[in-house]
């Protein structure tokens, strides 16, 4: 397995369930290019000038996660929250607060706020981001999120670090069920005037309730991997695993690939 890098010489995918075929390396050589008219598309090359042997549906969006994804991840708030709530690593947070009898989850919440105005506060816009909206603007590709945070840490990042990039529409905590629920993407998808759930769009994030979210509503995933995350590049979800996401630029330029087993096949998955 292999993981992409802006840095090497020939830009390198992970894709994890991918046929090991030519599309799985990314080509900055205009004669090795060719050799990607070959490859079974899952989305069609941004690049027009690439022409695949079979054709294939064109992106309709992308899908994006935040805390992890669209800045450096915090892992440090989570054991907080949990702290905050008394209650052990592998419980959900949301799960919990939303069990509590209902005059308690106020204040359950709002304990968990507390830590994310502290995060925000710390946010460090990830590697690759700006370079990575500005190709997806250029390229007339629609942006949303899809997020367990709450509207306020969302509003700072995109105030702060993405300025005159547009989102629509912002899913957040408000929206239930969250993920790893496919519920916000089939939205998503719904209010950009899609017919087929998520199978034309891609999720991108840092957790399994990403990838899971993403596989459930039909979409492609990608994976952004960090210290934290690297084992869930084998997980049965994942399709695409980047290490920076200026590396998604060249893998949607040249074409995203078909895995083996059409995702088609969980869309709506309860």
């Amino acid at each position: 397995m292999i993981y992409a890098s802006a840095r090497d010489a020939l830009p390198r995918i992970l894709l994890t369930k991918y046929r090991r075929i030519s599309s799985s390396i990314l080509f900055r050589n205009p004669s090795l290019a060719a050799m990607t008219t070959q490859a079974k598309f899952r989305f069609a090359p941004l690049d027009t000038s690439i022409t695949p042997l079979l054709e294939a549906p064109k992106l309709q969006g992308i899908v994006f996660d935040v805390d992890g994804t669209l800045c450096e991840p915090q892992t440090w708030m989570f054991a907080q929250m949990r702290a905050a709530l008394g209650i052990a690593k592998g419980v959900d947070i949301l799960d919990h607060i939303y069990s509590l009898a209902i005059e308690k989850q106020s204040a359950a919440m709002e304990s968990i706020r507390n830590v994310e105005k502290e995060a925000m506060l710390k946010m460090i816009p990830q590697k690759g981001l700006i370079p990575l909206m500005e190709y997806l603007d250029k390229k007339g590709i629609r942006k949303a999120i899809c997020t367990r945070n709450f509207q306020t840490p969302v509003n700072y990042l995109i105030s702060n670090f993405m300025q005159g990039h547009v989102f629509s529409p912002i899913v957040t905590r408000e929206f239930r069920p969250p993920k790893p629920d496919p519920a916000g993407i089939l939205y998503i998808s719904k209010s950009w005037g899609l017919e087929d759930g998520g199978e034309r769009l891609i999720m991108v994030g840092d957790s399994v309730d990403d990838i899971t979210a993403g596989r459930r509503a039909g979409s492609a995933t990608v994976l952004l991997a960090n210290d934290a995350n690297r084992s869930l590049a084998n997980h049965e979800n994942t399709d695409c695993v980047v290490g920076n996401l200026e590396d998604l630029i060249p893998i949607l330029e040249n074409g995203f690939p078909e895995a083996d087993g059409a995702a088609s096949s969980h869309r709506n998955e309860p």
